[in-house]
């Protein structure tokens, strides 16, 4: 009898293996309503919506600009205390160590864009399904991957040095163990190829503000070009963005970095945030689609009559003295670009104004560029201020052409200077602080033009580093070691990558 129920509860265990192996194999995740990778990349709106989705990391690094800062002579950490965002305050102090949470999110972010534009490189010619679709502009839209791709590499190489470089498909958990880093020539060499073919079929005009053109690959792949010393191709390629005629520089600089200026006559490319659906996670505070960094440079417990436009902040990433000493007399760009809040309060009595004095590496000044005001932000306030980043402008673009001129193996002085002399000239409303030197005079004048313009938008660190000028200007960087940042120790740990010397 007892084996009798054996033998029945056997045949029944196997019976119901069999059925339940059948109803396995035959499930199909619509009848529970799941959307599933076979749904993706099935009609021209499924690729557009897609691509937008690699547009959306580079929101995410909102940090990169204050890095390349705070690293720098142009500012320094400030916020509350010396434990107040620790991981700027290792940046600003060179006290870094792996565990960095402001580098670990940088690289997270690059790498999950880089995921994405290599998922849709992955089944450009055809779907998962195996089908091909084809729609007029395909190829134009693939240029805003490339470009995308090269610029997340971009962010990679010039932050880390030699990084893992993959570009066939998405990289699953089990890949990255067996990745290794690749040399930054090599990093260089791919950027360059993402940006040729981008260049190769982008349109000089997007309808839509914001979007990825011609230019702005062209002028970055001559940013490129000039990291690497390659003078000739980098005013080749800058040349093609000058002589289109296609930007001009705006006579009131501070306008450019109203809300108002945005995407206007010089910006070549731009960084886009918006407040379209507010956000309010405040654990992945650099994860929606408004500019975190914004918030950072706001003065602390800023209050005063309605007029006034600015709203408070968290002192964070303060210009230096030293950078506000760097401006000439008459030269409109320093009270754009450093604000004095004494000075500011003085001049406008009716605004009653009162503040908090910045309790840590105090400056007395701001980062006027991205100084949070009121009514550009929503929701979480403090997540959701839609101030674009400008990372390529007209006169970034005049200003790296006049370094690749004077810098080529036949240099073109003449062009340098005049290249040079246009900034100059938007910057003071006359002629009369034209540069006339050449060679190496020259060379410095355009280095120290680039801090002047730029300050405080995220070039002045790495500019430093690039031109070899960083030992002497920055006094606690190391050779060696301080032209860039450590590999985050968690992907040291998980995919057994080499750690950056001296760290």
């Amino acid at each position: 009898m007892k084996n009798n129920h054996i033998k029945i509860l056997s045949m029944l265990l196997v019976m119901a293996m069999l059925t339940s192996c059948k109803k396995w194999v035959d499930y199909n995740p619509h009848e529970d309503y799941k959307i599933t990778e076979l749904d993706y990349l099935k009609s021209e709106s499924d690729y557009r919506t897609m691509a937008i989705s690699v547009y959306t990391p580079l929101q995410w690094l909102n940090q990169v600009v204050p890095v390349g800062e705070i690293a720098s002579d142009n500012a320094v950490s400030g916020g509350e205390n010396a434990s107040d965002v620790l991981s700027l305050q290792q940046i600003d102090d060179y006290t870094l160590t792996p565990v960095n949470s402001t580098l670990t999110e940088i690289w997270r972010s690059a790498y999950e864009g880089i995921n994405r534009a290599n998922y849709m490189n992955q089944y450009k010619a055809t779907n998962l399904a195996g089908q091909s679709v084809d729609f007029a502009g395909k190829e134009a839209l693939y240029g805003e991957v490339y470009f995308l791709r090269a610029y997340y590499y971009i962010t990679l190489v010039k932050m880390f040095g030699d990084v893992p470089l993959f570009t066939d498909k998405r990289l699953s958990l089990s890949d990255s163990r067996t990745l290794q880093r690749s040399s930054k020539a090599e990093v260089y060499k791919q950027i360059e190829a993402d940006l040729t073919q981008a260049v190769a079929v982008l349109p000089a005009i997007q309808t839509q503000k914001g979007r990825i053109t011609k230019y702005a690959a062209q002028a970055m792949l001559g940013k490129v070009y000039l990291y690497q010393n390659k003078f000739e191709a980098a005013a080749a390629m800058l040349e093609n963005v000058i002589s289109a005629n296609a930007f001009t520089l705006v006579d009131n600089f501070g306008s450019i970095f109203l809300a108002s200026g945005e995407n206007g006559p010089e910006s070549v490319f731009e960084i886009q945030y918006s407040n379209t659906s507010p956000y309010y996670n405040w654990g992945g505070a650099t994860r929606g689609q408004g500019n975190y960094a914004v918030q950072q440079t706001g003065i602390r417990g800023l209050n005063g009559s309605a007029q006034m436009p600015y709203a408070a902040g968290w002192s964070t990433n303060l210009p230096t003295q030293d950078l506000a000493n760097a401006y000439q007399a008459g030269d409109q760009r320093k009270d754009v670009t450093v604000l004095d809040i004494e000075a500011y309060k003085a001049a406008h009595p009716d605004y009653n104004i009162t503040y908090q004095v910045a309790p840590y590496k105090n400056t007395g000044l701001y980062n006027q560029k991205y100084l949070p005001r009121k009514g550009e932000t929503s929701g979480q306030l403090e997540l959701n201020y839609t101030n674009n980043f400008r990372i390529i402008r007209y006169s970034d673009v005049l200003l790296m052409a006049a370094e690749a001129y004077n810098r080529s193996a036949t240099p073109n002085d003449a062009k340098a200077q005049e290249y040079l002399n246009k900034v100059r000239r938007r910057a003071f409303g006359d002629n009369l602080h034209d540069i006339t030197a050449t060679g190496s005079a020259l060379t410095q004048a355009i280095w120290d033009e680039r801090r002047l313009e730029l300050g405080m938008e995220g070039d002045r660190f790495f500019d430093l580093v690039r031109t070899g000028q960083a030992k002497v200007k920055l006094p606690k960087f190391v050779v060696g070691k301080n032209e860039v940042f450590p590999i985050p120790q968690e992907e040291v740990n998980i995919s057994g990558l080499t750690q950056n010397a001296g760290y």
